[in-house]
């Protein structure tokens, strides 16, 4: 499976749509220039491509295996995850502090999406790296001292148990217990599920961040701490110890990402997992969602690498492939052409590629939100990341699914057998509509948590940044962008109506805004979507060092992405608001059968 990594889509989104040069020119980050993103991009792109992306394929036939003394990964993850480290990537946006180079979010976000040309593998990354701020946010000055360091360089992993057998989006239900020693440290008991990279043989020492309950606790999420568990404990001069009574007990049988072992975790089952308190008390599920919010972004990027892949490989295949005669062939013409040449072939590869770039907008300028955040403290960046992320998850991840199974479709009855490697993609995208807060519960994010924000202005300022763009459009003259700009401007008026009629409607039957909180989030990535693709044609018309075939590219995008997804707000609007009984009419009983 051929992947290469789009670097000039890459720099183009970053710079045009998500507004990276806002970074550049906040003064956060003194050493950030063109010429250093552009070789970071440059060197990810090789490393992508060379490394890691030709590794999917057999982690994907291989897998994770359970052994007597652990859990070992394909021997060609090992030796990459260790050219990985070498080569620094882990530490772009980690604190300098303990080894990092404080780089911007957004741009180590860029790298991610590259290296999710095989998430089986960026899958140990990406939990790391939501570790890794939940301790810089959270965690003891001595904490900090003894294990940031280490999984900032990737020589150690970190991973986020929360789900038990019992419990899994029901946080408040967990049932492990942590029982506090005269030391200060804590035994933890308790078995917890769906660990990813739970256990595995890449990493020196794996540290585990662990919800349980200390004695007497509140029930609920109000009762639940967060607790430092590494696989090995660590010398006070900071070299490894004694092995930690934690071990995986089984792996997973998964539809995909075979290569990520997905864990079944026994924590204390002889004398105890010895743990540590992160924060307070009590306090865990705050210090949680700080890793939570961050996988939720990057989980997203999964799914814009996944349908990236995907596109790449749809299309490589449509070039090469020869089916049919070419239309409007003439009688006696009955050569076979490509099949990229057949119209419903070209909707579908369209419709690949223009999700993928939208979905691409969201979740970079997303990161740019969460840096501005950070570095300013600035509030109207906090909200609207905290806005984004919802979508940035959930659409990203659904367009994935949709994506890849276009992708199969593609390579008609070619794509149902393995070997074409088109069945991968759709297998393991299949996940990321699931994990990391089901896409359901991000819907109920977005309408129940950031729809209310600011009593519904965040929303409202944001939908004037769209109608700006679709003003420019307007006002361009060009001839696609004008079109388009009345094609934005309508799905920003359902979007609007859909958000009037939620917002109402919250405080009157709230049963309806749950009802409608999937096609709502739907709307809403659609129409951001949009926006996105077109601030980035509005671009390319106006940068005249463009190569004339990205920016007409860009123009083809956003005209194909207008009359065809864009024109579906409408409709989505219309389920948005038709409100529970749709839903509750037919009784459960009915239902039921």
């Amino acid at each position: 499976m051929t992947y290469k990594a789009p670097v000039d889509e890459i720099v183009f989104t970053l710079n045009h749509e998500a507004g990276f040069n806002r970074l550049v020119q906040s003064g956060a980050y003194p050493d950030l220039s063109d010429d250093l993103v552009d070789a970071i991009l440059d060197e990810a792109a090789k490393f992508a491509d060379n490394v890691v992306a030709p590794l999917s394929w057999e982690g994907d036939q291989t897998g994770a295996r359970l052994e007597a003394d652990g859990v070992k990964v394909p021997e060609n993850f090992k030796q990459a995850y260790a050219k990985y480290v070498e080569s620094g990537w882990s530490t772009l946006a980690a604190p300098t502090d303990y080894g990092g180079q404080g780089l911007p979010l957004a741009l180590s976000n860029a790298v991610t999406e590259m290296m999710n040309s095989n998430i089986g593998f960026q899958l140990c990354p990406m939990l790391s790296n939501g570790g890794m701020e939940a301790l810089a946010a959270h965690a003891s000055d001595a904490q900090k001292e003894t294990y940031l360091s280490k999984i900032v360089s990737g020589e150690w992993s970190a991973t986020m148990n929360l789900t038990e057998p019992h419990a899994g989006s029901d946080v408040g239900n967990i049932r492990a217990q942590a029982t506090p020693q005269d030391d200060g440290s804590y035994l933890i008991r308790g078995t917890k599920i769906y660990i990813t990279y739970g256990d595995h043989d890449m990493a020196d020492n794996i540290v585990h961040l662990v919800l349980a309950r200390t004695p007497g606790a509140p029930e609920g999420t109000k009762g639940i701490s967060l607790f430092l568990v590494p696989k090995f404990l660590v010398n006070d001069d900071g070299s490894l110890g004694a092995r930690n009574d934690v071990a995986c007990i089984g792996l997973e049988e998964k539809l995909g990402i075979h290569a990520s072992p997905t864990c079944v975790m026994a924590f204390g089952e002889n004398d105890g997992a010895i743990g540590w308190l992160v924060g307070a008390e009590n306090r865990g599920m705050a210090c949680m969602f700080t890793m939570m919010n961050n996988a939720r972004l990057h989980v997203g990027l999964q799914g814009v690498g996944v349908a990236e892949r995907a596109t790449q490989h749809a299309l490589a295949y449509a070039v090469e492939r020869k089916q049919g005669r070419a239309p409007g062939a003439g009688k006696d013409d009955n050569e076979a052409v490509a099949i990229i040449n057949h119209p419903d072939v070209r909707r579908m590869l369209m419709s690949m590629r223009t999700m993928t770039e939208a979905a691409r907008g969201i979740c970079y300028e997303n990161a740019v939100m969460a840096d501005l955040a950070h570095t300013s403290g600035d509030a109207a960046a906090q909200a609207k990341y905290d806005l984004l992320t919802p979508i940035s998850k959930a659409f990203s991840t659904d367009i994935a699914n949709e994506v890849a199974a276009l992708g199969v479709q593609v390579h008609g009855g070619m794509g149902f057998i393995e070997e074409t490697g088109a069945a991968q993609h759709i297998r393991d995208a299949r996940i990321l509509t699931i994990y990391e807060g089901t896409n359901g519960i991000q819907a109920i994010d977005l309408v129940g948590r950031k729809l209310p924000l600011g009593n519904g202005e965040v929303v409202r300022a944001y939908m004037g940044e769209m109608r700006e763009t679709a003003e420019m459009c307007r006002q361009s003259n060009h001839p696609v962008l004008t079109q388009v700009a009345g094609e934005l401007g309508d799905a920003i008026d359902a979007l609007e109506t859909a958000t009037d009629w939620l917002l109402e409607r919250a405080k009157s039957n709230p049963m309806d805004t749950l009802a409608g909180a999937t096609p709502y989030l739907r709307l809403f990535g659609l129409a951001a979507g949009g926006h996105y693709l077109a601030k980035g044609a509005l671009a390319a018309t106006q940068e005249e060092a463009l190569d004339p075939a990205f920016v007409n590219r860009k123009l083809s995008s956003i005209r194909f992405f207008g009359a065809n997804m864009l024109t579906a707000c409408g409709g989505l609007a219309a389920s948005v608001m038709a409100g529970n009984d749709v839903v509750d009419d037919i009784g459960l009983e009915a239902l039921a059968g």
